[in-house]
């Protein structure tokens, strides 16, 4: 396990969390967000201390990892891999993955800006790490409404208004 180099670790505002953060970019993608930002946007999700890497992908690899982790053969927005045991203890570990060109097509569809749908895309992957699923109307009304919370915390919109 890494240490928290003290630049790189942060409380989060939730809880007494701390974040180790990777950021990883895998596809060259103008204005994709600065570690500074997933850093807010992540720890404003964090109920616990987590080492997280956020992958930015473009299409082919975003396709691919759908394919072989849930048998869907195309890309999609984003994807939470959660490895709770190895890190022991109440620490969480876990990789996001956010498909750059897909979640930038999307914000344009919906008429949202970018950083705002990727502001989501993160809290929402975040809380997909620590448990929160949307696999029935109960628990999605939950996650959604948790992910409400969070984003107007941090002055983003609803993202699910105009639906």
């Amino acid at each position: 396990m890494r240490g928290c180099i003290p630049s790189f670790c942060m409380k989060s505002e939730r809880a007494a969390a701390e974040l180790e953060l990777t950021v990883q970019k895998a596809v060259n993608s103008p204005g994709l967000p600065t570690r500074a930002q997933l850093r807010r946007w992540l720890m404003a999700a964090l109920e616990r201390s987590a080492a997280i890497t956020v992958r930015f992908v473009g299409a082919a690899e975003g396709r691919r990892l759908n394919l072989a982790y849930r048998g869907r053969d195309c890309a999609t927005n984003v994807l939470s891999f959660g490895y709770d045991d190895a890190r022991g203890g109440e620490a969480l570990a876990g990789d996001l993955v956010l498909c750059a060109p897909l979640v930038r097509r999307e914000a344009r569809e919906q008429g949202k800006t970018f950083d705002a749908h990727i502001a989501h895309l993160a809290v929402h992957g975040a809380l997909h790490l620590q448990g929160h699923d949307h696999r029935d109307a109960r628990q999605a009304a939950r996650m959604e409404q948790l992910e409400v919370k969070i984003l107007a915390k941090l002055g983003y919109p609803d993202p699910y208004e105009n639906r």
